[in-house]
């Protein structure tokens, strides 16, 4: 079996997601794990298919013709990593323009993987501002050192609230 990474992006509405499911269905393709979102009216998202190498390009060829559907799929092999741990990295502060990228910054000057990254921002009524979220699950050697990282993070604003916790699959 092949693993095939799907990327899908088109107009939201009632039907995106069952007729994503159908067609992989109808081409042998077993649905492994999908991630979706909404996001200013288009709907988005990734979903891992596993697939035989027989019915992979029939598979490809019909998502491909999907209407209302912007679709990419690239074949893909699992990368399997020895000695490695996922943190999850929860960050909350004052929204500013940038904190993403310094944010990511950071985690790159660490040499860290982003394994997921989700965020978002929510009205804060007490302050009169934005309140900036974000969630990130990372991979790391089991030597890492946690500590060190959240140093780094928090001393972009002193503001920011970072919680490091180990992921418990």
């Amino acid at each position: 079996m092949q693993s095939l990474v799907i990327s899908i992006m088109g107009k939201d509405k009632p039907g995106l997601v069952d007729t994503l499911a159908k067609c992989i269905y109808k081409h042998q393709g077993s649905w492994q794990g999908s991630s979706f979102a909404h996001m200013a009216g288009m709907f988005t998202g990734f979903v891992e298919v596993h697939v035989s190498e027989e019915h992979q390009q029939h598979l490809i060829n019909a998502l491909d013709a999907l209407k209302d559907l912007s679709v990419q799929s690239v074949s893909a092999t699992k990368d399997i990593t020895t000695n490695t741990t996922k943190l999850t990295v929860d960050v909350m502060g004052n929204d500013k323009t940038g904190i993403v990228q310094e944010l990511t910054s950071v985690l790159n000057q660490f040499n860290l993987n982003i394994l997921t990254f989700s965020s978002h921002c929510e009205s804060a009524p007490n302050w009169g501002s934005l309140i900036f979220k974000a969630k990130a699950e990372i991979a790391v050697s089991e030597d890492f050192d946690d500590d060190a990282l959240q140093r780094a993070l928090e001393s972009l604003a002193n503001d920011l609230v970072v919680d490091i916790s180990a992921n418990r699959d």
